[in-house]
Order: C-alpha cells, then structure tokens, then sequence
C-alpha cells in the first residue's frame, strides 16, 4: 500500500489548524505546527518527505513572512511549495506573500472542495517540475542528461548552421575497477571533476552531457585539429583531480556533417564506438569515426553474426606447421594453426578473425575445438601406426581463468589415449606479463599432469629474466620479428647467443620461428638453437598434407 504524502499545517489557531487537518486528512498525512519556529523543526525532521506546506502569515514567535524567507534561502527546502493563508481580503499579503516564494493563495474561511483542488494542483505541478528538471539534468554531475542532451544538442545545431560542431565522446577505461578499489565516493568525485573540466573547455560553444557510469558526452564547436597531445593533457588534468591514480580515457570524436540528416543518438553511439575501437591501445587517446572505422565494425559484427554457425557447421579448420630440428633437419613436431573457409567469403585471415574473437571472447570455444580436433588427430595416426610426434595448441588468455582448464584437457588426452606430453601448451609473453600468479598457478598444474608449456612470442614483450626463472616452462619460442631483426644487425647477435646459453642452463628447449632463409638457419643452429619452424622449411598445410609428411618418414622417435 502506498504511503500517504505529507503535508505540513502551519496554523497558531487550533480550530483552522483541526478544519484544514479534518479536510486534507482522507487524502494526505498532515503534520501540525502552532508557528514557524515548531514548523522548521518539523521540515528539519521529515525534510524532503514533504509535499506541501499551508502557512498562516499571522503567528506568534515567528510569522509566516519570516518563516517563508527562512525556508526559500535553504536549498534543502527552497522546493517545498507553499500556499499562504489568511484572513486579509487586500492584495497587499497575497502579493507580498508570492514575492516571498509564496506558490498560491487561500483566503479564509476555507472551503473543502477548493483547498483539495489547490493542494492536488501545487503538488502535481512540484512533482511534474521535478521530473523535467530531473530528465534535464544529471543528480551527480549537474550536466544535462542523456535525453535532453540529444534535445539540447539539436537544437543547438540547428540554430547555428554556419557553425562546424563535432560530438566528442569518452569512455573511462577499467571504472567498475576504480570503483572496486577505491570506493563508489571516489568514482564519483572522478566524476564531478571530469564534468567541470568538460565545462570549462567547451564554455559557451556548446554543451555536455554525463550519459551514464563513466560516458560523457560533448556538442563542441570544431576550432581546430585534435591530436592525441591535446587529449593526453586532459587525461593529466583528469588523473590530477582524485586520489585515483592511472585514470585512463579514450575520446571518439564524430564530425558532423551538413549533408549528412543524422540523429543525435545516432551521432553519439558513432562516436562512442571510435572511443571503444582504441581502448587497451597505450598512447591513443582519441579515434575519429570515420568510414574505415564503420566498415570495419560492420565487418566485425558479420563475423560475430557467423562464429557461432561457422562453429558448428566446422568451417574452422586445422593447419598444421611442422617443426624440424635445427641440425638434422628432421621432422619432430608441429604447431596447430587455426583457419576459417567461409562457404561464401572464401579463406579468412586469422589476423582479421581472431583479435576480435579474443575480445568477445568466443576465442575459449573456437581453442576447445582445436584441442579436441588435435587429439582426434593424433589419435587417427596412432592407430595408422605414423610416427608419434607432439603438437603445439595455442591457449589463450581468456582460457586461463577457465577453473575446468585442467580437468578438460586432461578429460580430452584419456579419452583420445594420448600422453599429456605429446600436447605442448603456447601461451604468450604478453600473457604472462598481464597476470604472472594466475598464469603461474594454471600451468604449473598443468604441467604437474605432464602437458609441456612452451612460452610464445619470446621477445615481443617485456619479461624480465628474474619472473622468467619463475614460469613453470619447458619451452622457450623465440618471436618472430625478434629473430629477424636480430639477424640483420650481426654486431649484436650475442643477445640470440645469450637467450640460448640462458634458456638451456634452464633446462628449456628452443624453438625459433619464423625461419625464412638458409642464412637464419645456419645461424641459428651454431647458436644452438633445438628446433625450427618457418616457411622456409615449410608453410602451415591441412592434416591429410602433414600426414603425408609422417608417412614418408622411417622413424618413429619423438622430441627428446
């Protein structure tokens, strides 16, 4: 049942204050006052509980006048409305009363019908102010709001055609982490400070809105170019604000044009969709929205719209690059390699596809998949009698905080009757870097159950020798832009000469890739490196061309 609103009687005579509580009580909770110093104790209490005030002007110990200027200077009650009562006929009170704040006027002695009439009025139109004012603007910022931002902002555009203006729009990355670690009062403030930054530099030449959480959005006046400086010194200023440190935004800006007959809205989500396309990218602050970006986004979500269906219809399929060992040139294992033949698109690029996977983080089913078509692999070929060789699968970051990682990949190896270390584990240096414990912790458990873990991209990132003692691994997988670049510079190829010496007094083995060249080769097995793979050797290929590869060999001995 809902609660009556309450309404505050402010009258010294007990039979009009009884006459105006015996009509207002079927509809309202009346409070009584005997003059204005007991009703600012009664508004002190109830405070914003209140939904109307009636106020004799006539009292004892403080009158209504003074009682009405008290409440209209406090910002906590300034909103209640107020109808003045009295006795007086002359224009005088009523006018001096509604100069005061007053929101009515009803003389004496009161009639039922109208007093109701007048107080339903008053209120539904207090309640009807608050709800515009609350649409216009946003409680926490003092910005407009989201919906009155796109009114506002039309309005605005339309009124000043000669005028170039832009919607620039900012995404905090990583805020439901700040409000984690720093409490909700924090976040909040960010956000006071972000809004009044906002304010000062679009001053008069537009206008700003907090949409909500951590969007912002601004109608600017374009006077000039923006460049990734001018949104970094704003970033200082915004991470000079708090106690929260390392904040860290992204802008997208959308350019509006004359010819284009665009909404507001639409306007807004183009250039929220520039901010999020560089989120995680160190050093870009700001992304147009421009037709490059849209395509690729129209791009993205076709390939989203197919994952799924692509998935079970098993477009994705197995590649498989072999690995030799450097000094022998034999073969000794392989790398599986992820493709997607579209029945209409044709081949895709794994470089198209898979970055977007890892963001939406389809990435864990597609690797399940190649796991299990792995297995399923190297089964095949152990029951054709082919030699048993170890294979390479990728493990992405998103599948180390998978609880199940272990009990799955073990479930796949008993149930294809393989031994765990025929599966190598490739997880990258950037992985490692990201969240050493968990990582340490998830394949250190593998490898208790026998997988071997091998680390990617080795010299792309920024591992430090002391946390790479501490890795559980067996493998060390030299980038490939790292050997390359290394190789051309002979003065300093006693880093690769360093990395093996470092890697084999760890008990790990070296795998280069990325081989293109006889002289790469040669190098890299005086340097001693254990195993090789690139296309100079040979180029990824689908499992019936690597089983072919096994059947032409005459020995069955795996990576020692």
């Amino acid at each position: 049942m809902m609660s009556k609103k309450k309404i505050l009687v402010v009258e010294d005579n007990n039979i009009n204050r009884a006459m105006l509580a015996s009509i207002l009580a079927s509809q309202y909770e009346v409070l009584e006052a005997e003059n204005g110093q007991e009703a600012l104790c009664v508004l002190e209490q109830y405070k914003d509980e209140i939904s109307l005030i009636l106020l004799d002007i006539i009292m004892p110990v403080m009158d209504g006048y003074t009682f009405l200027s008290i409440v209209k200077e406090n910002p906590n009650y300034a909103s209640v409305p107020v109808i003045v009562t009295t006795q007086n006929d002359g224009e005088s009170d009523e006018v001096a009363a509604l100069s005061q704040g007053a929101a009515d006027f009803v003389g004496k002695p009161y009639k039922p019908q109208i007093i109701l009439h007048r107080v339903a009025s008053i209120i539904n139109l207090r309640e009807t102010a608050a709800m515009v004012n609350q649409f216009k603007y946003d409680r926490l910022t003092g910005l407009y709001g989201k919906e009155y931002f796109y009114k506002s902002a039309k309005e605005f555009i339309l009124k000043n055609p000669d005028k170039q203006y832009d919607i620039v729009c900012s995404d905090i990355e990583n805020f439901k982490l700040i409000n984690d670690v720093f409490g909700v009062p924090a976040g909040d403030a960010l956000l006071c400070g972000i809004a009044q930054i906002y304010t000062q530099y679009v001053n008069a030449h537009g206008i700003c809105s907090h949409f909500h959480a951590d969007q912002f959005a601004c109608l600017m006046e374009h006077d000039e170019e923006y460049t990734d400086e001018l949104f970094a010194q704003i970033n200082a200023q915004i991470n000079a604000l708090t106690k929260v440190k390392n904040v860290s935004l992204k802008w997208g800006v959308y350019a509006i044009s004359s010819a284009e007959n665009v909404p507001v809205e639409q306007m807004c989500d183009r250039a929220l969709l520039a901010a999020r396309s560089i989120k995680g990218q160190y050093g870009k602050y700001f992304s147009y929205y421009d037709a490059a970006l849209r395509n690729q986004l129209l791009r993205n979500q076709e390939i989203t719209d197919e994952m799924e269906k692509a998935l079970l219809e098993e477009q994705f399929v197995v590649y498989l690059q072999p690995k030799y060992k450097t000094i022998t040139r034999e073969l000794c294992g392989a790398e599986a390699l992820v493709r997607w033949i579209h029945p209409e698109w044709g081949f895709q690029s794994p470089g198209e596809f898979i970055p977007l996977f890892e963001k939406n983080g389809f990435i864990t089913k597609l690797d399940q998949y190649v796991w299990k078509k792995v297995c399923m692999l190297l089964h095949e070929w152990d029951q054709k009698g082919l030699r048993s060789i170890p294979v390479s699968v990728n493990v992405s970051r998103a599948d180390i905080y998978n609880v199940n990682l272990a009990d799955m990949l073990k479930g796949l190896v008993e149930t294809y009757e393989l031994e765990p270390s025929r599966i190598h584990l490739e997880v990258t240096e950037s992985a490692y870097t990201e969240d050493p414990k968990q990582i340490i912790e998830t394949m250190g458990n593998l490898r208790d159950l026998g997988f071997l873990v091998e680390m990617d991209d080795f010299g792309s990132g920024y591992s430090s020798l002391n946390m790479l003692n501490q890795l559980p691994l067996d493998v060390l997988k030299l980038d490939m832009k790292f050997i390359q670049n290394e190789m051309a510079k002979p003065a300093e190829q006693g880093i690769l000469r360093f990395i093996m010496e470092l890697a084999h007094w760890m008990n790990l083995y070296v795998v280069a890739e990325g081989v293109e060249t006889e002289e790469q080769l040669e190098r890299l097995g005086e340097l001693g490196c254990d195993y090789v793979q690139g296309y100079y050797l040979a180029k990824p290929m689908p499992d019936t061309a690597f089983e072919q590869l096994l059947q032409q060999l005459d020995s069955t001995k795996g990576i020692k």
